[in-house]
């Protein structure tokens, strides 16, 4: 059924990805898919690296563990964007068109107050994606 499964991480947020991981890789190993994770950066990078090539280099060395680790082929994309906390969304809808992702696993925290008034990126993506979306929840 599915054929190619984007996740989208940050590596700043590594920890709290783990659980969509999880979920993609035992999808793709059931369907034969690969996988791809995506990250949106650019701008100041000081909490993982201070340059596009260093954080694209950091997020390949995360896929390939995680490839060994859960015996699915992952790859690696990083969009370098002006300002990834307003472009991340559309980012992300680009990401799908130019992967020919037909799933989107993706990590979300558990919903607050603020949801009220803004919608989380998950929810965002999940309104606007043209394929199906998977909102895995924090355990916390």
């Amino acid at each position: 059924m599915y054929k190619h499964i984007m996740i989208p991480v940050d590596l700043a947020e590594k920890a709290r990805v783990i659980g969509a991981i999880d979920i993609a890789a035992d999808l793709a190993r059931h369907y034969q898919a690969g996988m791809t994770l995506v990250s949106v950066t650019g701008g100041i990078q000081g909490k993982i690296s201070h340059s596009t090539a260093e954080y694209a280099r950091q997020l390949e060395v995360f896929a390939d563990e995680i490839a060994e680790s859960e015996s699915v082929p992952v790859a690696s994309r990083v969009y370098d964007v002006p300002d990834p906390s307003v472009e991340v969304d559309g980012t992300l809808l680009r990401a799908i068109a130019d992967l020919g992702a037909d799933l989107v696993v993706m990590a979300s925290h558990q919903p607050g107050w603020v949801e009220y008034l803004f919608n989380s990126h998950g929810g965002r993506l999940a309104s606007h994606a043209p394929v199906s979306v998977m909102v895995v929840r924090d355990q916390a």
